[in-house]
């Protein structure tokens, strides 16, 4: 077969002014970014304001594993498959960062026949936002310590800065530096560190956005340090919101591109789940429900991460109702989550996807706490037995819930019909889409919460250090707000090594966070890293260009 970027290189692709105009974008509303890409104009968000809103379906999966469960794949081809039975879907997505795609991913746009093209470009520089963040991030930062280099008349404390530098790549040697050394005039000797773009506030600010004076006013809500006095300082008291929300004026404009089957899509953000709220902009969910009878999204990693930051964060924030949510997993992640080492889960193993199917069950129990359907949706492989699909089946007919077998990787839109026919059939159940918690809940409460009922642990210890730093968000009177958990992906505990679903377990929390711009609070668990390294053979090395400007190693 194909790799995914032959075959997104062999795409026929429509012109991105046509994909406009059989949404009924006007050619005012389009910004044009070459013949295949664009950015939608804020003009539209007045016209369509009056529009009834579509339904909101949500893509989710399984604690991701070696062994692959497909959940971008799954999406962009559930967009095809509604094509395909006559509905009108827009589909709303991350833009790929470039720590991942250079590191271990390579790539992460779908896959197979179910991509999201120009698929070199997403990938890459793509319309430039990741850059427009990382400049803004870094401009306050330079402002920063340029205050305190012109006398720091607000007395900034120079060993209790917190806003980090970022950078969108893989770079473990910037997790702790120094700055500023080189004598007098190169600024005050600091400790600092960098954070991945993604990581950003600033990302978590454009994603949460309305509009850019909403923007706007979330930037100067950015607390960056405290004073000698032990007082908050924010951004706004540094006079930099105007500047940054300047450098994002484009970057919060949704862009426009298109599947392998001219679906439309917006590409839009890019919050990692595990160190950040994982979700695409809210400007760009809104306006997919607004273009279309169904926007259908995804949220980072597994449900336990992504679906309860997009639910608890996201809809909370932009009053956002869902009425579906679809869990993606593969027979083999699930075997392997039932103890079968990565090289063989392709062989049958019943008794192994037996063990493994509890994962599936807590994902599932999980998002039915929300008040939504739900529905399994299996990305399949050759290797799939028919044993093994009725072990599945009987599965999820035990949980109350419909599966379908999709086959969009290698069958495009063709192979997830079953799949779009049995969303659309769930968002017409009558539903009550609810939050988990309470944001006035105290700190811990909501913490306890997640923990336990996500999770399935036991309950949350918190270190000293996250017992000082609970005081101080309180003590600033932000402490009303959702909880972000920063939480290792690959178990619903804060220990990758527990697969499965794991019992009698309790969750550390050894350090929190005011993203008091972006409206939550961080709460980091186990060892998370803010700033990823690459691995031993990063991805990088296989990606090439020739002498025609011809792209490869991308998948």
């Amino acid at each position: 077969m194909l790799s995914d970027i032959e075959i997104a290189q062999q795409a026929t692709m429509l012109p991105i002014a046509q994909i406009a105009d059989n949404l009924g974008i006007n050619n005012d509303e389009l910004e044009l970014y070459g013949n295949y890409k664009a950015k939608l104009s804020p003009k539209i968000n007045e016209r369509l304001k009056d529009k009834p809103n579509g339904k909101l379906i949500l893509v989710t999966a399984i604690n991701p594993t070696p062994a692959g469960e497909g959940k971008t794949t799954t999406t962009v081809g559930l967009g095809e498959a509604m094509a395909r039975i006559g509905k009108k879907a827009v589909l709303a997505l991350r833009e790929p960062s470039l720590g991942p795609v250079f590191g271990i991913k390579g790539g992460a746009a779908g896959g197979g026949y179910a991509q999201v093209i120009p698929m070199e470009d997403i990938n890459l520089h793509f319309t430039g936002d990741m850059h427009a963040i990382t400049t803004a991030n870094n401009l306050l930062c330079a402002i920063i310590d340029n205050h305190i280099q012109q006398g720091n008349e607000l007395g900034i404390d120079p060993r209790r800065i917190i806003f980090k530098r970022c950078l969108d790549m893989n770079d473990r040697a910037l997790r702790n530096v120094v700055v500023g050394l080189g004598g007098k005039v190169n600024g005050m000797p600091r400790e600092d560190h960098f954070i991945i773009t993604v990581a950003s506030e600033i990302m978590a600010i454009l994603c949460l956005s309305n509009d850019l004076a909403d923007c706007k006013r979330r930037l100067g809500n950015i607390l960056v340090a405290y004073n000698f006095k032990g007082e908050p300082v924010f951004a706004s008291d540094l006079g930099v919101e105007g500047a940054m929300a300047a450098v994002l004026r484009d970057a919060l404009k949704p862009n426009l591109v298109q599947t392998l089957e001219n679906t439309p899509v917006l590409v839009h953000g890019g919050p990692f789940a595990n160190i950040a709220h994982g979700c695409n902009s809210v400007t760009a969910t809104k306006l997919a429900l607004k273009l279309g009878d169904y926007c259908i999204t995804e949220a980072g990693f597994g449900s336990d991460l992504g679906a309860e930051k997009f639910f608890d964060i996201k809809c909370r924030s932009a009053e956002l109702k869902p009425s579906a949510v679809v869990v993606v997993a593969t027979l083999r992640a699930l075997k392997y989550n039932g103890g079968v080492p990565k090289a063989e889960t392709a062989n049958e193993n019943v008794e192994a996807l037996k063990k493994g199917l509890v994962n599936l069950g807590a994902h599932v129990e999980n998002m039915k706490k929300y008040g939504i359907p739900v529905i399994v949706a299996i990305n399949r492989f050759l290797t799939d037995t028919d044993a093994e699909i009725a072990v599945l089946a009987e599965c999820c007919k035990e949980l109350g819930v419909e599966y379908s077998l999709s086959e969009v990787f290698a069958k495009g839109g063709e192979g997830g019909i079953d799949l779009a026919e049995k969303i659309v059939a769930a968002c017409e159940q009558s539903s009550e889409f609810k939050c988990l918690y309470d944001e006035k809940l105290p700190i811990k409460e909501k913490i306890e919460t997640i923990a336990k009922e996500i999770y399935g642990a036991d309950g949350v210890d918190f270190t000293t250090n996250a017992e000082k730093q609970i005081q101080e968000i309180e003590s600033l009177g932000q402490d009303k707000l959702p909880i972000c958990v920063a939480k290792t992906q690959y178990s619903l505990s804060d220990n990758p090594a527990l697969l499965g679903r794991p019992k009698n377990f309790r969750i550390t929390v050894r350090n929190l966070s005011l993203s008091s711009g972006a409206g939550f609070i961080v709460v980091l668990t186990g060892d998370i890293m803010t700033m990823p390294g690459l691995p031993k053979s990063p991805a990088a090395y296989r990606i090439d260009v020739d002498a025609d400007g011809k792209i490869s190693g991308l998948f």
